[in-house]
């Protein structure tokens, strides 16, 4: 794997949420505080408008019956005239103002007006109707008004009395008016006696249900106590899902959310520690080496030894740090791969050409290659591009490791090809050499980690490797929903197939 390529793959690492800025501190939030204030703040406001609306009510409901006897004073007192030798008369004598009154409470006063307009009996201070008031006789009608300054409820009648004729050719002759009027203060005692029958057990029912809708809310967050209880009581480490159905049901997205989070942790705290175990096992064996080299090294500049020997020795230390830097950069590129996907956090896909990222790393690779005077190129079949829906960086380190154990188990001067073509279900990425090739029945085990196939190139020195790139193609190609699969080449050697599923038509405006 190339350094620069390396650098930009563990440049990708995942960022954390962002931080709050020093200084500042977000507020808690209690969710019984939430739901009481949602449950109390509308009743608290709702409170007065009912009392007003009660009070409203208790006037309605205290005007009808005071209304009926007003206007049955008024039609009894319509009864008693009568009309004789053309003047309005009563046949029984007229009630003072004070035989009208019941209590002490109210005031009533009575006004009777002529077949002329002329006052007859009562009190003259009393207000007539409105003029534009229709004329409906012997019905009595209702209305408020003012006398004396204060409001009033009169009842009045234009009444036809026994005698009474229109027809007797005198134009100012109109229909007798009988009025009566009382005070509000006995209707304004009724509302108030009414309003606070009603408004006082308010007074006792508001605490008696706030006090219900707090233990409600004690009763309906206790599921969510136990809940906690339980997650508490794991031991640590214990990263296994909670059951959704020990939650409630409006819980449930939450648990679901947490698992998935905890899936997420499992894994990448798995990773480490096989990237640990790893690292510990295959590192060990070169760095022992480089110490051996090292200290042989030391051993011949003190002794003043061969200066072929202690170049040797120097020649055998690079080669031992070059492994141990190839070892530990693909472990994190392995690291990477695994951290990069998976159902609980799907890598981000986006359309792109492989035709031009492959050949994009085969340049990558010509220096490598005509090292061993090895002729790597790339075979393009159409003009066309061939697009999947993948990660660049991703792709890369793919590409780049079916090229680099190409390389290392090709003879000198041997043939590399790297083919990308358009198929029916996808497109294909192929990677071909003229090495010798992998045995049946090791194809399948070549992916495994550390897994390497024994051979050794023609100057008789075993082919070195870490024996991670092939496990790093197939868990980059498993995050793409690709197969990759190995047989023989055309020219003997080694064939790596990978195929790609259908990518997705290009949003409108993408390309």
């Amino acid at each position: 794997m190339a350094p620069d390529k390396t650098a930009d793959l563990l440049a990708r690492d995942d960022t954390a949420d962002a931080a709050p800025r020093p200084g500042t501190q977000r507020a808690r939030l209690s969710l019984f505080g939430e739901i009481l204030d949602w449950l109390l703040v509308p009743v608290m406001l709702l409170w007065p408008v009912s009392i007003v609306l009660t009070y409203v009510s208790a006037q309605a409901l205290s005007n009808p019956p005071y209304d009926r006897a007003l206007a049955d004073t008024a039609a009894s007192l319509a009864d008693r005239l009568r009309v004789r030798d053309g003047r309005l008369v009563a046949d029984q004598p007229l009630p003072q103002r004070e035989i009208l009154s019941s209590d002490e409470t109210d005031t009533m006063y009575f006004q009777v007006l002529g077949l002329r307009g002329e006052f007859i009996a009562g009190d003259p201070q009393l207000p007539l109707p409105y003029e534009y008031e229709p004329i409906q006789p012997n019905q009595v009608l209702l209305r408020s008004d003012l006398l004396n300054g204060a409001e009033v409820r009169i009842a009045y009648i234009r009444v036809t009395p026994p005698g009474f004729s229109a027809g007797d050719g005198r134009e100012d002759v109109n229909l007798p008016l009988v009025q009566v009027a009382e005070t509000l203060n006995k209707r304004a005692e009724l509302a108030n006696e009414i309003a606070k029958g009603v408004i006082l057990p308010q007074f006792v029912v508001l605490p008696l249900a706030v006090t219900l809708i707090w233990f409600g809310l004690v009763r309906g967050l206790a599921p969510l106590a136990d809940l906690a209880q339980r997650i508490g009581r794991r031991r640590p480490g214990d990263l296994s899902p909670i059951d959704p159905r020990a939650a409630p049901e409006e819980v449930a997205p939450l648990i679901r959310s947490i698992n998935q989070l905890m899936q997420q942790l499992d894994e990448s705290l798995k990773g480490q520690q096989r990237f640990i175990a790893n690292a510990a096992h295959q590192l060990r064996t070169p760095l022992a080496g480089l110490k051996t080299q090292t200290e042989l090294a030391m051993l011949q500049a003190r002794d003043g030894g061969d200066p072929a020997e202690l170049r040797e020795s120097l020649r055998q230390m690079a080669l031992s740090t070059e492994r141990s830097v190839r070892m530990v950069n693909q472990l994190l590129a392995l690291t990477r791969a695994e951290r990069s996907g998976g159902e609980a956090a799907p890598p981000v896909l986006r359309r792109l050409a492989l035709d031009e990222l492959a050949r994009e790393r085969v340049r990558d690779w010509v220096g490598a290659a005509m090292k061993k005077r090895i002729d790597l190129g790339c075979d393009e079949a159409r003009e066309d591009p061939v697009f999947v829906d993948g990660d660049p960086v991703l792709l890369a380190e793919l590409i780049g490791n079916l090229i680099d154990n190409a390389i290392r188990y090709t003879p000198d001067g041997g043939v590399i090809t790297v083919h990308v073509r358009t198929a029916e279900n996808g497109a294909v990425l192929m990677v071909e050499d003229n090495g010798p090739g992998i045995p049946e029945h090791e194809r399948e085990l070549v992916f495994e980690r550390f897994y390497r196939v024994l051979g050794s190139d023609p100057d008789g020195r075993n082919l070195d490797g870490s024996g991670l790139g092939l496990a790093i193609v197939r868990e980059i190609a498993a995050k793409h929903r690709a197969r990759v699969t190995v047989g023989t080449a055309p020219l003997g050697g080694a064939l790596f197939t990978v195929t790609f599923p259908p990518s997705a038509p290009p949003s409108k405006g993408s390309e």
